[in-house]
């Protein structure tokens, strides 16, 4: 056994990362790092590590990041901590990771331990032997969902099973997998899919200028976060996850964690996370910040909903997407979120529909009706499962209508008064001052001929 120590100080301004290297001998085994640092007030400090094949932004050598969540780790060629990935310690100049989140004042001091073992290992599951299907099997229709979960891959506290039983409970047709900055759970979820539960992998990329979620990458694939708004880096990333058929998604993008608050903007996004959680006034904040992206009429970007659960309090699809695909596969979920047939509630106990008509043409969610300027558009909100409930009818106008969620509510209009229209269902409370939010819809675009 090879114990190597470090011990370093950190001053406020340091770098986002600090890399420590660690010199592997040929025939090493087993590798186990173990941190420590002061917990003054104002001190945070992630560790993850890299392999001898380097750090370069987005290269092979990644092999895992636990961030916070734990203070030691193992990799070897079977067998890894969660959140790291398994596979062989080659020799060459590995790096320990240091990513001090916050430094107080005074500074902070650190202390990382290296334990390289050349002992002999037994054979054990093969990377990648678990990864779940990409298609269900199911055809076309409307299906429920939650693409913002963790687990004890990264830090959650839930299991991959707890998630999925979960998910199973609250009424779930897909997930997506979304531990930071690691994929080293897709290999987990082969055993908890089914054709009652597509199982999307992904990751959250956590920078530090904000989140985002990339849903539906393959299996086993990463994506870097170690970069800011500054670094000019961004336009690369979204290409990666775009070139690997993925969506990417800002998280909560006023969330109030540090670096939580997104400031690479919408350009490039495929979506954005309106709702995470419960309704609060940050989901306030984001859904007024979405509608005027609408109302600004250049191109637009679907809302959807996630419950970025963490603990066991968490609730798993608490907001869940409902989203209609041609089938229940990676490709008809993914296709659906992008192209906005979507809407997000509070509980599966909630159903909708939402559509406008004009003569014999009906749209419905995410769709376009053309029709001349003055002709009456009838748009027409059927919704149960919600009682004492307010639905609100909200077009580039702000909201036009508003009656009791207790029956059917129909409104009229014409292309020339409304480019866009929308839904929102609240809750008569007073978490903010409309209330929270029971369900929303994407919207429906009013076109209009000559």
């Amino acid at each position: 056994m090879d114990i190597r120590t470090y011990a370093g100080h950190l001053a406020p301004g340091a770098p986002d990362f600090v890399y420590l290297p660690v010199e592997v001998p040929p025939g090493t085994t087993r590798l186990t790092v173990r941190y420590s640092y002061d917990r003054a007030p104002g001190n945070a400090c992630d560790v993850g590590i890299f392999d001898q094949r380097g750090t370069a932004l987005g290269g092979p050598g990644f092999r895992g990041w636990s961030g916070g969540a734990r203070d030691e780790f193992t990799i070897a060629p079977h067998e890894a901590t969660p959140g790291y990935l398994p596979g062989p310690v080659d020799a060459g100049t590995w790096h320990v990771v240091l990513g001090p989140y916050t430094v107080a004042p005074g500074g902070l001091d650190y202390t990382v331990t290296v334990s390289l073992d050349d002992a002999s290992t037994t054979a054990g599951v093969a990377p990648g032997s678990g990864f779940p299907p990409a298609d269900t099997g199911r055809g076309a229709g409307w299906y429920r969902g939650d693409c913002h979960l963790h687990t004890v891959y990264s830090d959650g506290r839930r299991t991959p099973a707890d998630v999925a039983d979960a998910a199973r409970a609250r009424g779930l047709d897909f997930i997506g997998t979304s531990e930071h900055n690691t994929p080293a759970s897709h290999p987990a979820w082969g055993a908890y899919a089914g054709p009652d539960l597509l199982v999307l992998t992904g990751e959250e990329i956590t920078t530090r200028n904000g989140h985002c979620l990339a849903i539906g990458l393959p299996p086993g694939e990463w994506i870097d976060w170690r970069y800011r708004a500054t670094d000019r880096v961004f336009d690369r990333i979204a290409d990666r996850v775009r070139d690997l058929g993925a969506l990417l998604v800002p998280a909560h993008p006023y969330g109030t964690c540090v670096a939580c608050t997104w400031k690479f903007g919408y350009a490039r996004a495929d979506a954005i996370e309106v709702w995470n959680g419960e309704w609060a006034l940050t989901d306030e904040a984001t859904l007024a910040m979405w509608d005027g992206l609408l109302v600004a009429g250049s191109g637009w970007t679907p809302a959807m909903g996630n419950s970025d659960a963490h603990s066991y309090d968490d609730v798993v699809g608490l907001p869940q997407t409902v989203v209609y695909a041609e089938a229940l596969s990676r490709d008809g979920i993914l296709a659906g979120i992008a192209a906005g047939r979507s809407w997000i509630t509070d509980d599966a106990s909630v159903d909708l529909t939402f559509a406008v008509t004009a003569g014999d043409a009906t749209a419905g969610i995410g769709e376009r009706l053309a029709a001349a300027p003055d002709t009456p558009v009838t748009v027409a909100l059927d919704v149960t499962g919600v009682p004492d409930a307010t639905v609100r009818i909200v077009t580039d106008r702000g909201a036009v209508h508003t009656a009791a969620a207790d029956g059917p509510v129909r409104w009229t209009t014409t292309p020339a008064y409304t480019s866009y229209v929308r839904a929102e269902v609240r809750h008569d409370d007073d978490v903010t001052p409309h209330g929270s939010m029971a369900a929303m819809t994407n919207p429906i675009f009013l076109d209009t001929t000559r």
